[in-house]
């Protein structure tokens, strides 16, 4: 005789709606506090001072301080990787679909200051979050399977000539991407520019994809 699962009652389900709302409001604070103190200045009291919840609550959902801190890398590059995912440009010719590809990143690092802040964290700590994470290990990017796509289809077609793997062009457009938000005062106070300044916003966007496009449809002269 099979057995059939009954329904969750209306209170149960009531406790694992609060449940998710109080571990996502966790993770909203936690994520702006290590991102403003760094994972050492970051405080578990203040972060649950600032929520619906007691320290207690948060190391039940969680575990501790640094299971709290790779839960928010987690989901700070899964919300990248999910935009990634999301990306059609199969309609689109290599050099149109790279240079979206580009754009994306662009918007996601300008819109996301916290996570710039949170992987330049993460790059202090010599990435010890995300190498004991097994989700992030398993993550990967699906952003380098679509620059591989493009890149095929543009040799194929004779539009691209260099001779690059994925990882390195996804190197190359985050750098840029990354150094824009990550290095903005630094760069202000020494060359009096303004990276993230809107009224150049679009110059700087554009500008990626020229350049990414001019590497790959650069002539080449034999060594």
């Amino acid at each position: 005789m099979t057995s059939v699962e009954e329904p969750a009652r209306p209170g149960e389900r009531e406790r694992v709606r609060d449940a998710a709302r109080t571990q996502a409001e966790i993770l909203d604070v936690a994520t702006q506090e290590f991102a403003r103190a760094g994972y050492d200045g970051a405080r578990v009291d203040e972060i649950a001072a600032r929520t619906r919840t007691t320290k207690r609550m948060i190391y039940y959902y969680f575990g501790g301080k640094e299971q709290l801190f790779t839960a928010v890398l987690e989901r700070a590059y899964g919300v990248i990787r999910e935009a990634e995912q999301q990306l059609d440009v199969d309609h689109l010719d290599p050099v149109a679909a790279i240079r979206r590809l580009a754009e994306l990143t662009f918007d996601h690092h300008e819109q996301h200051p916290d996570f710039i802040r949170l992987v330049s964290i993460e790059n202090i700590h010599e990435a010890q979050h995300i190498a004991a994470s097994g989700k992030l290990g398993r993550i990967g990017s699906p952003a380098l399977d679509v620059i591989r796509r493009i890149l095929e289809e543009g040799r194929r077609s004779g539009l691209f000539t260099a001779d690059v793997d994925a990882v390195d062009l996804h190197a190359m457009i985050s750098s840029f991407c990354f150094f824009r938000v990550s290095n903005r005062h630094t760069f202000g106070a020494l060359f009096g520019r303004d990276l993230v300044d809107p009224a150049q916003r679009a110059h700087y966007r554009t500008m990626l994809g020229d350049m990414v496009i001019a590497y790959l449809t650069a002539e080449r002269t034999a060594d």
